[in-house]
């Protein structure tokens, strides 16, 4: 990639970034914060800080996710490090300019968590889907992964728990789960902005009728598909398997035109989080 594209390119990233910790800092004080409901992760514990202390959001979240700053820079990289930076620093500054802003949503615990939960974590999708991150507790979770016999996942919920019960503390038991809740939430949206809602998955299918299943694929779905002979490793007997990537907008198409055609086709599918180049791009059907 030339030089001035890699410098739009990280132009238009670390703005991104900016305006995703601009979203997740209206989340938070204008839902979640004014109806003690926090989040998780470094921000949980910067909010537990900020109403303890008095000292504004913005600089715990600044001052706690520098060690974790570090260690992404450290160990992803130089660019990974300086959008985290700059999303790190527009929430903070964001906590700060709208700490006095209405607060849109009151009383009602389950729109409280489901609004601020979504406005979170389209924030924070935003900014990891342009090479950043604004709470250092998930990177620490991968980091760990590495060392530990542990998934990302898993460790993300161990350490995250220890953060609900410190906000048990200031915000109660009611407020630790919702705050619980809309860090789930939160999470959810997050992978729909990371990956987008049109997804893909592949569809591996064992089947006697080979030819006709990836006419059918083709000629009713408009998709192209990769056909391998295989054996089975007990009966020593000869498949053929079909390799099809789709979209999920397809999925119910797809299985119906295996219910047709090969009824007893064995057939696994894979979530996939990225396709790129090939021929993944449909023929028009009529």
């Amino acid at each position: 990639m030339k030089r001035e594209n890699k410098t739009w390119l990280m132009a238009f990233q670390m703005m991104m970034n900016i305006i995703g910790g601009l979203i997740a800092a209206y989340g938070l004080e204008s839902v979640l914060i004014p109806n003690n409901v926090s989040d998780g992760g470094v921000t949980g514990i910067s909010i537990v800080g900020s109403q303890l202390t008095g000292l504004p959001l913005g600089i715990f979240i600044g001052v706690l996710n520098i060690p974790f700053v570090y260690l992404g820079y450290k160990q992803i990289g130089k660019s990974f490090a300086i959008l985290s930076v700059t999303g790190i620093a527009s929430l903070s500054v964001g906590t700060v300019i709208m700490h006095h802003v209405p607060t849109i949503i009151e009383g009602d615990a389950l729109l409280i968590t489901v609004v601020g939960g979504i406005i979170l974590g389209f924030g924070m999708g935003i900014s990891l889907r342009n090479g950043g991150a604004l709470d250092g507790i998930d990177m620490l979770a991968v980091l760990l992964s590495r060392k530990l016999p542990f998934g990302t996942s898993d460790l993300i919920l161990f350490l995250n728990t220890f953060v609900f019960i410190v906000v048990s503390t200031v915000f109660g038991l009611q407020g630790a789960v919702l705050s619980a809740i809309a860090y789930f939430i939160a999470s959810k949206v997050i992978h729909i902005v990371e990956e987008g809602l049109s997804g893909a998955k592949t569809f591996k299918i064992i089947t006697s009728e080979p030819q006709e299943m990836v006419e059918t694929i083709r000629d009713r779905l408009g998709r192209s598909a990769t056909l391998n002979q295989i054996q089975g490793a007990y009966s020593k007997e000869s498949y053929y398997e079909i390799t099809c990537v789709i979209n999920r907008l397809e999925e119910r198409k797809i299985k119906d035109i295996i219910d047709d055609v090969d009824p007893k086709a064995f057939v696994v599918v894979y979530e996939v989080t990225e396709v790129k180049g090939g021929n993944f791009q449909k023929r028009d059907i009529h």
